[in-house]
């Protein structure tokens, strides 16, 4: 993560993040690093489907596609980018091995992650298979793999 950081700081670029299952460890990680002020703009956890909507995600796209879709990972991470002026917007949406009774599903192990980078108006997208572990690993995992694919993006 210090790596990201720094190459943010270097590039003079910003990013935000509206995470969901991930629940905030994606922002936790970069907040660890010094000077991430300079560099994060803001981070939601959008943890209900209620407030991805009243944070721009569209109800209708979620009715369409299921809350764990990368249409609602791409409409959470332009909206977070828009809502903020950043650079960058990350949206991650998913299911961490547990079923959802409020957003049924046919998977309960993916995590569907978008980039939004605002300067090339252009989504850079992955869906993450999530391991049988423990909630907290599985977060680390998909975390690890957003880290990688920033990397190559910023």
């Amino acid at each position: 993560m210090k790596d990201l950081v720094e190459l943010l700081l270097l590039k003079n670029k910003t990013i935000s993040t509206m995470e969901s299952c991930t629940g905030g460890y994606l922002v936790n990680e970069i907040t660890n690093i010094p000077d991430a002020s300079k560099v994060l703009k803001f981070s939601a956890i959008t943890y209900s489907n209620e407030f991805k909507i009243k944070m721009g995600v569209k109800s209708n796209t979620i009715a369409k596609y299921t809350v764990y879709s990368i249409e609602v990972a791409k409409e959470m991470s332009r909206s977070i980018s828009n809502f903020t002026g950043s650079d960058y917007g990350v949206g991650i949406t998913g299911q961490l091995k547990k079923i959802d009774e409020n957003n049924l599903s046919d998977n309960d192990n993916i995590v569907y992650i978008s980039i939004y980078d605002k300067s090339k108006d252009f989504y850079y997208t992955m869906s993450v298979e999530v391991l049988d572990t423990s909630r907290s690993e599985n977060k680390k995992y998909v975390v690890n793999k957003i880290i990688e694919l920033l990397k190559t993006i910023v």
